[in-house]
């Protein structure tokens, strides 16, 4: 719709408004590393961070939450109360991620719970100001982004460019009368940014394009890397928990102790997770870790990409930075199925 530019100050200043009359989440430091969580003053919000330990995919879908109320004359009630939020600072390969999450939770017959959060949230981008350890976003193209937000900022020495797509960006924008149109100098500064990430985000390269590893994995099944790592392998799912493009949940009913009525919640799950694939009878068809391993990269590499056209790693690098066995690195093993064929 439009690109403005706020100084650094005036930005600050929009912020704390926009914490005051929505509710905003956003990247603070935590010690050491990073995450989003509820802002309450615009000073505490960190643009320049390099990666969140969890993605904001949490505001999404939630790592529990409650589907729906039910008692025992069989009487129901969905839970889909939402209020609207902002979620400020989304780096460009978390951005790609929730456009792949909102492919998949509005197919078919479509994700109420879902559906009902993406429709009330504002989503903030911003573009990566400092590259984490691991991140590899520039061999999955998704360093830079250009859709999928409903504002982009991008820092450019003392102040922010703001890129407004949408009229959510648009509502958000009047709570500032500061911003003014950005020049042609300024939109040549965003560009040399976004050239320079997408060579900056890139700290272990692919050597295939993304596109090419469906057919790598095709030819790939019984490659002996699935048992060599496998057999390190702690089924911890810390890999599925902290990627932005996992779904997977497992449903269970809370009973109160009365008897009389109860919730029906959805938690986070995981395909690494022992028990992922068990199922009535004590069977579990991915009982082995090497299957479940396996499975894994099937699931980012050619599984999503068959049914809905998209690779399901954004390179971000966190299940290599959560994976104490060292074995969760993608590149790692698409790079040896490469050039083993």
């Amino acid at each position: 719709m439009s690109v403005k530019k706020l100084s650094a100050k005036a930005f600050n200043k929009w912020v704390d408004v926009c914490v005051q009359e929505h509710c905003v989440y956003g990247v603070q430091a935590k010690n050491d590393r990073f995450a989003f969580g509820p802002l309450a003053r615009g000073v505490d919000l960190r643009l320049d961070y390099d990666v969140t330990i969890l993605p904001p995919k949490k505001y999404l879908q939630p790592p529990s939450e409650a589907l729906l109320k039910f008692n025992k004359e069989a009487e129901y009630e969905s839970i889909t109360e939402v209020e609207p939020f902002v979620i400020f600072g989304i780096h460009p390969y978390d951005i790609v991620a929730i456009s792949q999450m909102d492919k998949v939770f509005s197919a078919d017959n479509g994700d109420i719970h879902y559906m009902k959060r993406r429709e009330q949230a504002t989503l903030v981008a911003v573009d990566v100001q400092n590259a984490s350890d691991n991140v590899f976003a520039g061999s999955m193209g998704t360093a830079v982004v250009d859709e999928g937000f409903d504002i982009l900022l991008t820092r450019l020495k003392d102040s922010y460019l703001i890129d407004i797509r949408t009229e959510k960006g648009e509502a958000l924008m009047k709570h500032t009368k500061k911003a003014e149109d950005a020049t042609e100098a300024d939109l040549k500064l965003r560009q040399q940014v976004q050239e320079d990430n997408k060579a900056l985000l890139n700290k272990h390269e692919l050597l295939t394009a993304p596109q090419e590893l469906p057919a790598l994995l095709n030819q790939s099944l019984d490659h002996p890397v699935w048992k060599e790592k496998a057999e390190l392998c702690y089924s911890c799912g810390s890999c599925n928990l902290v990627c932005p493009t996992c779904y997977c949940f497992d449903v269970e009913d809370d009973v109160d102790w009365s008897l009389d009525e109860g919730v029906r919640r959805r938690k986070w799950d995981g395909c690494m997770l022992a028990e992922f694939a068990a199922v009535a009878g004590g069977h579990n068809f991915r009982r082995h870790r090497e299957d479940r391993y396996r499975h894994r990269y099937y699931r980012k590499g050619r599984y999503i990409h068959e049914r809905y056209g998209d690779i399901a790693c954004v390179g971000c690098g966190r299940c290599i930075t959560a994976c104490t066995a060292n074995i969760a690195n993608p590149v790692e093993i698409y790079n040896r199925l490469r050039e083993d064929h």
